[in-house]
């Protein structure tokens, strides 16, 4: 699947790539068969999110997949909502850490496979 569009939609690094987790999900059966096979090919690259979303039976899937947390959230006090709000904040906060993170490993690992370098080797 191209990255691109996933950007392109979140426009964020961090929220790209938990659009690609939450895609993950979907496609491990963390929904209904519809959304399975949606993610499935979204992932492979077959169809574009945005293509997808325009299929009837994908939007429907989608929409009736988040009646049951849109019904929730109403119920929420304001408080409740403030303290989800803040706990999404900090997950999107170690989100983008880790990425971070991985980024500096494969700089560093890059940086440090200098052909020809002479260590960890001997001619004896």
């Amino acid at each position: 699947m191209d990255e691109t569009e996933l950007l392109e939609i979140a426009r964020d690094p961090v929220d790209a790539r938990r659009l690609r987790e939450s895609l993950e999900k979907l496609a491990g059966g963390a929904s209904n068969d519809t959304l399975k096979e949606m993610a499935k090919e979204v992932l492979a690259g077959r169809i574009g999110l945005r293509d997808a979303v325009a299929v009837p039976a994908y939007s429907e899937a989608l929409i009736e997949g988040g009646r049951p947390f849109r019904e929730e959230w109403d119920k929420l006090s304001a408080a409740e909502r403030e303290r989800l709000a803040a706990e999404g904040e900090r997950e999107y906060e170690a989100k983008r850490l880790e990425m971070e993170a991985e980024q500096r490993r494969g700089a560093e690992n890059s940086g440090s496979k200098a052909r020809h370098s002479g260590r960890g080797w001997s001619v004896y």
